[in-house]
């Protein structure tokens, strides 16, 4: 038993080491990413929960994110909430890959080192100071208040914000931080990499590249 246990964790270390719309931050090229500590943790139960190595097989389709239960209660804590928020109200309309990509974008900035450390730090960015489209996410300074009307839209993106948190996806985005929709064309984005191009947002990367799980 010993064995099974020491060959499960030296393989859980070796693995645990590959793994918005504005510009935000001076950019330091030589700054150190954060570690993301929402993946701490998990990584282990992952590999000894049956459940959870389902999941580590994304199928990124409606039918596919549908099929899956909802979100137990014990596990919508706060980032969660935060994340499945922003999800609703910056991607619901988008595809499950659409919303996956803009979710890591979120999960991108909390490990880079210009933003803040967290997801919902992230998320509420800028809400502090008071000013209409002031913060990163424009839902949270429109001047419109946030309702959640669209049920199984929410209970989606809840899933894929679960799924995002416990470490089950893939990086479609090549550690995107921004994202901007096809329908503008801001002045930053011809600053930054582009990285990747899903359903209607164009994705792109600070100069310093987030850390990889």
């Amino acid at each position: 038993m010993l064995r099974i246990v020491g060959a499960a964790l030296s393989l859980a270390f070796l693995a645990a080491g590959t793994a918005a719309e504005t510009p935000q931050g001076t950019i330091v090229e030589d700054q150190k990413p954060r570690k993301f500590a929402l993946f701490d943790g998990n990584f282990l139960r992952n590999v000894f929960t049956a459940k959870s190595a389902k999941h580590a097989e994304v199928t990124y389709s409606r039918a596919w994110i549908d099929a899956l239960p909802l979100v137990d209660k014990s596990k919508r804590d706060a980032e969660w909430q935060c994340l499945s928020e922003a999800l609703y109200f910056e991607a619901r309309g988008e595809s499950v890959r659409g919303q996956f990509a803009v979710a890591e974008v979120i999960a991108n900035r909390a490990n880079h080192g210009s933003f803040p450390e967290n997801i919902c730090g992230v998320v509420k960015q800028g809400t502090a100071s008071g000013r209409k489209y002031g913060c990163q996410f424009t839902y949270n300074c429109d001047g419109v208040k946030n309702r959640i009307h669209e049920k199984a839209a929410y209970e989606r993106v809840g899933k894929v914000a679960r799924l995002l948190i416990d470490g089950s996806h893939k990086d479609l985005t090549n550690g995107a931080t921004h994202y901007h929709t096809k329908a503008v064309s801001p002045a930053w984005a011809r600053q930054f990499p582009k990285t990747a191009t899903i359903g209607v947002h164009h994705f792109y990367r600070m100069p310093t590249r987030v850390s990889k799980k």
